[in-house]
Formats: C-alpha cells, structure tokens, sequence
C-alpha cells in the first residue's frame, strides 16, 4: 500500500496489492487519469498513457502547437466551460454570471491514515498505517477559490475513497450550483451499469443494462436517499458474473438526495460521476466559507461481484459502522408492529412478551402508537411524550417489566415527522418543511420537520432523551416514512434556500450524534418505511437497518439478495413475519421463512401466542440454531450462489475466515414438474478440505472441491415433502478429519 508522487513526470500512483490509480498534472495543470483497475507495476513515469490527438471541433487548453483538449481527455475532476462538453463534477457560479472555471495544481499533502469529515459520516481508521492519503490542492486564479481533492487507499480492501472540499479564499461570492464527490473517466465503453433499483417494498433489486453513447443516471431528489435508487452503482464487463470478471464500484456515504451517472463520449470513454443531487443545491460561499462534499467508496475487482461485495461488507462492517455494537452480534428480537399495530395495553404488550421470552427472544420491541394520542396515522407524531392510557406505567415500567423477563426493551421512534394533530405542529406550525403560499402536501398524513433548523433538532432530542433517560432501553428503530417536497425553510433567506435539502441531512446526522453520545450502549437500526433510506450514511449512525415492510419470503430473497451486494450481512434487518402475509397476502412455510431471515439481523414480527404448538416449536428449534450459528452467519464471509433475478432458485452462503464451517440455503419459489436433477453447486470453501454436510435428516462427507465443482445432489422428492412451492433447504457444513 503507497501513494507515490514522482516530481519529474509529475504523477500520482496510489496502490495496494490489488489495485492501482493513477493521477498526472497535465501541462494546463489541471488533472488528468492516466490509469483505475488491475495493480500494474511501479514506475518513474506513465506518460505513455496520456493520449492528445487532433480532431475537427476540438477546443485546445493552449496554444499551438499543442494538442491538449479536454473533451477527449481522461480527467480527474472535470470543471465546465473550457472545452470539455461531457457533464462536468462541479459548476460555480461567479458574481458575474460566469460558469467557467479552472482549477490548476498548487501543492499536494500525503500522509498515513484518513482524516474525518467534519459533520459527515466517513471510513475511518483505527491504526494510521491501516491506510495512507493524499490531497490535492488546486486554485482558480480567478475567482481565488481552492479546491482540496482527498484520496484514501486501504492496506486490505481494494477501494479507493473519494471527497472534495471548496473554500473561497477571495472577495467575491461564488456560488456552487453542483459538487460532486468524485468523477473517475474509464479507457472504454464496454461496460454494462448494475444498479439497485425498485420502490416501497421491493427495494434493491438488481438492473443491468449496456451502455450506450449518452447519458445514463440513477438519482434521488427526494431528500432522502430512497427506496427507487439507491446510491450505489457499478460498471461491469458483459462477461462479469459473480465470480469472474471485472467490476467498478460506486457506492456513496450520503443519506440525502444523489445523483450517479455514467457518460459515454463520443471516443468511447466512460465517465462516472457521483455526489449530491444538483436539483434543489446551491450553496453560495463567502470569503473563507467551505463546503465538504461527503465521500464516494470505490471498489475495484477483477473476480466478479463477490469479491466487490466481500470488500464493501467487511470495510461498511469494521470501518464504517462504531460504537459497542460494532462487532457484537445482533439480537433476536420480537417487533409487534405486524402483531397489534396501534391496537395495543400494557396487558396485551406483555402477554406478547412472555411467549417471545419462553421462545428464546432476546430483546422485545414496542412499535409505533406508545406516545401522545397516537392511535392511528392522523395524530401523535411530535409528541414524545408516553400515552399513558396505554401503558399507565410508561416507557419506564414496561421496559423495567421486559427486563425483569430477561430481555432487553427497545422501542420505536419517528424523530423527523409531525402530524398537523399534534401538540408540537399547533405549538410550532412554522417548523414543518413547506413552501409559503403554497398547499402542504402530506404523506401518511405526516410533514416534515425542518431539521435544517437547529432549534428543532434540539427540542427533539430533548424529549427523546427524556424518555430514554426515565427508561431501560437498548434498542431504538428510527422510523422516516415520506420523502420531502416543497422543500423551503421559513427562516432561510432566498440566498439560502438551496442549502436547506443538504442542511436536514445534517441535522438528521447531528441528532443521531447526539444521541449516540449520551447513550452510547443503545443499539439503533435505522428505517424508512422499511429499505428507502439503506445506505451507507446511515450505517455510521445505526449499524444494522429494517431491510423492508414487504416480510413475505419470496420477496425478501430477491431483497437481501440485492441489499448484499453493497451491505453486510449483520446490518439486514430480516424479521420471519405471520401468514398470509400483510404486504401480499401470500402463505409460505415457516420453515423457509426463517432460512431467509437467519442472513441477517434475525428476528420475529407477528404474536407467537397465535401460533400452533407445532409452529412454536419450530420457532424455539429456529432460534437455538440461530444462537448457535449466529456468529458465522452475520460475520463470515458471505458468497451468493444462485440469483433469484435471473431464475426460480437462490441460493447463497456464509464462510468462516478460516473456511472450516458454512452455513449455505436453498431456496425454490415454485415446484417443478417432472424437474431434472438438482445439483447445488457451493463456493468459498477451501478445495482440499474434507467437509461433512448435514441438512434435514441427511450426511454427506465430500472434499471442497467436490463441493464447489460436483455439487450435492439434492432428490427432487425432498422439496415435494416440504411442500413444493416456496420451499428452502439448510446445508451446515464442517470440516472434519478424512
């Protein structure tokens, strides 16, 4: 792992054993890329890399006789209106009117390890030599402003970490109308762009399609990350499989609205850019003003996507996630949201409670409808303060009652909304995020608080901090359930109003901060209205995240299955859920529900005193298993198999780091006919190594290979006994002597 620069050539090589990127001034002194991919070896100079040819239509850097012209050039950090026609990584505007801009080479800073960004979630390090970075100080003569480029390179993880940061150095004002954090312009096109699309409910699933000359994108520009897009993209070869091939990365460490897109020119490169959404963005700045912009996680591999997935998991997992949950493993817990809804007492909670304790849950849950007159969707939000109609003991004796059980007590929250049936909106009307003179549109009958406003976040946190501190609790869900419209602070001047999108997601940030500080022994699991706000930003505050409200099991494969690409394991909330289900209304054993839901943070979400002695059974030998397999499930290293997009079948695994104990499933959505034989073909075990094999009531000892290359032959009979239709085998896997 190095970041060299060589004076002469007057080139930057970061590397690692995996990877290498490669930065040159250009003679203009702006950036070039001269090389992202593959490790290539060391050398003094790279020049042979940089490519000028003439062309009709060409606008030149310099005089002749030069040939330097940027809209042919691989760049670094692309500006706007010098030459350059493809879509440039920032746009400022002068005092003039101006949109030009030129950003030249002053000086260059490496050092070990990886400083954070102020007020944003960021990689970190815990060990300076666990990495090494570099900024890059460019300066417009004109303007006097100075752009700060920062790179961070892994020892372990072939990823490079990408931000920027404007500050305005002289007189005047400039205006930044689009800063992204990073834009990297690939030799070729030949690429197809995967990206993890969808809606409420069916969140993360996987889209691959062929690039073309133009312009292709995946955004947000709903305040919050979403669950239509989410901010991760990559850029594969058309050959690229699971376990082969070549994959560019993008995932970015942001919470609020995105924008990531791939450009084709003309000459066949491939530019990617990715940052926050210009739509609703303008963040003016004065004389020694700066804006940081948040960071972009790169992943190269040249061994298909679980080697890029691998990558991102265990960096999100170990350097991205904090606190005392970090590395422990997640509970089991029971949620009652699909059990009672808001149609619940003290009594009923309880009840509920001492049948998830004598199942062997771990930690209870108290959804929605435990504060202010919070009984339907209409009213309550803002007021956290208990309903003590309800829970005439409060927050405080039903959690000491749930501990006194043996579990832990966590409960629900919705820090970020308002009901017009409120106390807080009647106290504070001009609190909730609307535009003057115009209708406020609700959502779930709920609006927005202006978090931009700090006054806000701090009445918030005090109520919430009141009810903790009166209480046992260990586990908080932080719930947002609508996106933002008519985005406009009533404290704002016009100047300000395209900062205030980016300004909530840092009063959301700051909130969460807070809270993590004062009550550091709380897990939180984020939420937003199931998987619309999964991203890495929120994983430095809650390390795990409600995957989805849509808990039938043939959904929820093809979710965690998409989710996986990007995120560890530990951080999917999988809940087994009642039948028929509440989302689809679709019946499926019990059994498959819970072989899904063990690849995550595993747990229940219905009233098991509803179910039959049979079925509770079952519930009681599921959650022993998960006890027992929990740590190399949510910790090992994770593979998929068999891709639930492409066919009827899924399949993946979870590997110990020393590759001497699995945990793989199977899982079929519909019964064949007649079907031929199947073979379930696992991976990531070690080739030499003799393994026993046990699932249902069968054994088999196989070596790794035999098992990675042969496959288990599984009777087509075995899924007809278990019912057919939605039906999944277990296999645990253990080394054992030949």
């Amino acid at each position: 792992m190095a970041i060299i620069f060589h004076e002469k050539s007057r080139q930057f090589h970061l590397y690692n054993t995996d990877i290498s990127y490669i930065i040159e001034v250009m003679d203009n002194g702006q950036l070039g890329n001269l090389y992202y991919g593959k490790r290539i070896h060391e050398r003094e100079d790279y020049s042979y890399l940089h490519e000028e040819v003439y062309c009709p239509h060409e606008v030149f850097c310099q005089e002749a006789p030069s040939l330097l012209g940027l809209s042919r050039m691989k760049q670094e950090y692309p500006g706007n209106g010098v030459g350059d026609y493809r879509i440039g990584a920032f746009l400022i505007e002068q005092e003039n009117g101006s949109r030009v801009s030129d950003f030249q080479y002053v000086s260059h800073e490496i050092y070990a390890g990886k400083r954070p960004l102020q007020n944003l979630p960021a990689v970190y390090t815990e060990k300076d030599e666990e990495a090494v970075s570099l900024d890059i100080c460019l300066r417009d003569a004109v303007t006097d402003t100075e752009l700060i480029l920062t790179y961070t390179i892994f020892e372990q993880y072939p990823a490079i970490i990408r931000s920027a940061r404007f500050t305005q150095t002289g007189e005047g004002e400039i205006v930044l109308q689009s800063a992204m954090s990073a834009s990297v312009d690939l030799r070729d096109r030949d690429y197809e762009m995967l990206q993890l699309s969808g809606a409420w409910a069916r969140e993360r699933s996987i889209v691959r399609r062929k690039l073309c000359q133009g312009l292709q994108s995946v955004f947000s520009n709903r305040g919050i990350s979403s669950a239509e897009q989410n901010p991760f993209v990559a850029l594969v070869r058309p050959t690229t499989d699971e376990n082969h091939g070549e994959v560019y990365g993008f995932s970015f460490v942001y919470s609020g609205s995105f924008l990531a897109q791939a450009e084709v020119c003309a000459y066949d490169t491939t530019r990617v850019t990715m940052g926050i959404h210009p739509d609703n963005f303008a963040w003016p700045l004065s004389q020694g003003e700066s804006f940081q912009t948040p960071e972009v996680v790169m992943v190269y591999s040249d061994r298909g996507f679980n080697y890029m997935s691998q990558a991102y998991q265990e960096l999100y997992a170990k350097r991205l996630a904090r606190g005392m949950w970090r590395d422990q493993e997640r509970p089991i817990l029971l949620n009652n949201w699909e059990a009672t809804y808001m149609d619940f007492d003290e009594e009923k909670i309880l009840k509920i409670a001492a049948t998830a304790k004598e199942a062997g849950v771990e930690l209870f849950v108290l959804d929605d409808g435990w504060f202010g007159t919070r009984d339907d969707d209409w009213q309550g939000l803002g007021d956290w303060y208990v309903n003590r109609r309800k829970l005439p003991n409060g927050i405080s004796g039903l959690s000491k009652a749930v501990e006194d059980m043996g579990m832990r007590f966590g409960i629900w929250i919705e820090p970020e909304m308002v009901n017009k049936n409120s106390d807080l909106y009647r106290a504070h009307p001009d609190w909730v995020i609307s535009t003057p003179d115009r209708f406020e549109s609700p959502a779930r009958q709920q609006h927005v608080l202006d978090y931009s406003r700090p006054e806000v976040v701090d009445h918030i946190y005090k109520m919430l901090s009141e009810v903790i501190e009166d209480s046992c609790i260990s586990y908080i869900k932080w719930d947002m359930n609508r996106y933002l419209s008519e985005c406009y602070s009533r404290v704002a001047g016009a100047r300000d109003q395209g900062t205030v999108m980016h300004k909530y997601i840092l009063g959301v940030y700051r909130l969460y901060e807070r809270l993590i500080a004062k009550f550091p022994e709380i897990l939180f699991e984020s939420c937003a209205s199931g998987g619309a706000r999964f991203d890495p930003g929120m994983l430095y505050y809650a390390p795990q995240a409600w995957c989805s409200d849509d808990t039938d099991v043939c959904e929820r494969v093809k979710i965690q299955y998409g989710t996986s690409l990007v995120y560890p394991i530990r951080s999917i909330g999988a809940h087994v859920s009642a039948v028929p289900n509440h989302q689809n209304k679709r019946t499926t054993p019990l059994l498959t529900r819970g072989n899904v839901a063990f690849y995550g943070a595993f747990g229940y979400e219905l009233d098991l005193n509803k179910l039959s002695a049979e079925e509770m059974k079952m519930v009681k030998e599921q959650i022993v298993f998960y006890k027992k397999y929990r740590k190399l499930i949510q910790q090992g290293k994770f593979y998929r198999i068999l891709n639930p997009f492409e066919g009827n079948e899924a399949s993946w695994i979870s590997v110990s780091e020393d590759a001497k104990e699995a945990v793989a499933m199977y899982f079929q959505r519909l019964n064949t006919v007649n079907g031929g034989f199947l073979r379930i073909l696992l991976t990531g075990l070690s080739e030499d190594t003799f393994y026993e094999v046990q699932y249902l009531d069968r054994t088999l000892q196989l070596y790794g290979n035999e098992l990675m290359n042969a496959g288990i032959p599984v009777e087509r009979k075995l899924l007809d006994k278990l019912g057919g239709d939605f039906t999944s085998l277990l296999f645990v896997i253990k080394a054992v002597e030949a």
